[in-house]
């Protein structure tokens, strides 16, 4: 037994004594910045939460220890622990949206985006509308707002946008979730909000409010819990509560290693913001060798940077070579390239082959 809790925690915290973390068979030889993973592990406080929730697996998750977790959530989000439904909801927001209207109705989106809620829903006769991004290649706010219509059942956006990293302007942001929430449900994942100064821009105080505003928080991101599949979503009362009853956040549903990692995580803010400070310098030095090799970039505010260049199928192909994984093409920007930011020795090793190709 002791044996194999080591190697959760190893897998927990990631492996801090090389460039790249090794979480899985085969990927210590790989450098993997394509999917926006914590390149610095979660807090050191999770292994051994995630140790201790060991001993009892046998017995299943109790609706108490879901409620737990859900009012220390509460408090760090200042609202009632009613209005939070704990797990990775939105793929089973989707269904659920979508099963409230015959024939499915819209989701509106930004594209290219994350169309996890999209995708869910379709089974169930949803139909995604794509809205395109503006020039800034950010969230189009007076175009979305243009596509709410009566067989709208959501607007889903992430802020900071996936893939461009970009964010919209702090008023019209504000007024655009005040004004559509009125017409539909808006849904906002916010995914990569703490890897940047933008707490101003949360549309958490929204849902103090008493819109409809639903905000999804994933903990795989700066939290570094990716492999354990957990996170939550805030909303009026009313919608949390039929999402519960419709068995979303329910304790079968989740794992008591996740639900205790989750909290040790979310308790640990010092380590969010060692995360994020280097995160941001790491972030800043791409951007400034973006700019040396005269490649056109977003103001990236997530844990990634996302450019131009003509050369962007030779650049992947290159970076494979030497085990070096970076995301694939985002149509119709397939000249555009996102690249997570990893530690210092990883992004040394794309930079390097950038400037081979690109330079």
């Amino acid at each position: 037994m002791a044996a194999l809790l080591n190697r959760r925690e190893w897998i927990a915290m990631g492996a801090a004594v090389a460039a790249t973390p090794a979480i899985g068979t085969g990927l210590a030889a790989r450098t993997r910045l394509s999917l926006n993973e914590n390149a610095w592990g979660p807090s050191p406080n999770v292994a051994p939460a995630i140790r201790a929730a060991a001993i009892g697996v046998e017995r299943y998750v109790e609706q108490a220890e879901v409620d737990a977790l859900a009012r220390q959530i509460a408090r760090l989000e200042g609202v009632a622990p009613e209005q939070v439904v704990i797990g990775e909801v939105l793929e089973a927001l989707g269904l659920f949206l979508a099963r409230r209207r015959a024939g499915g109705g819209e989701i509106v989106f930004s594209a290219p985006g994350y169309t996890a809620l999209v995708d869910a829903a379709a089974p169930l006769g949803g139909r995604g509308r794509p809205v395109p991004l503006n020039g800034r290649l950010e969230n189009d706010l007076p175009a979305l707002s243009r596509a709410v219509g009566g067989d709208t059942l959501a607007v889903s956006l992430v802020n900071p946008h996936n893939p461009s990293g970009t964010v919209s302007e702090a008023g019209a942001w504000h007024a655009f979730l005040a004004d559509v929430s009125r017409r539909t449900l808006a849904v906002v994942d916010e995914a990569y909000l703490e890897y940047d100064d933008l707490a101003g821009l949360s549309a958490i105080r929204h849902v103090r409010a008493g819109r409809n505003v639903l905000v999804f928080r994933t903990l795989a991101k700066i939290y570094g819990l990716a492999g354990l599949s957990v996170g939550y979503a805030v909303s009026q009362a009313p919608l949390a509560t039929a999402l519960r009853q419709a068995g979303i956040g329910a304790p079968h549903s989740l794992s008591r290693p996740a639900l205790v990692a989750a909290g040790a995580a979310l308790a640990d803010q010092d380590h969010v913001a060692m995360v994020r400070d280097r995160t941001a310098g790491e972030r800043r030095r791409l951007h400034t060798a973006l700019d040396a090799l005269s490649l056109r970039h977003t103001d990236a505010r997530g844990n990634f940077v996302f450019f131009r260049t003509p050369a962007a199928g030779r650049l992947r192909a290159a970076a494979a070579t030497p085990g070096i994984e970076i995301a694939k093409p985002f149509p119709p920007l397939d000249d555009w390239v996102r690249v997570t930011v990893g530690r210092p020795a990883e992004n040394d090793r794309f930079l390097a082959v950038l400037r081979q190709v690109a330079g």
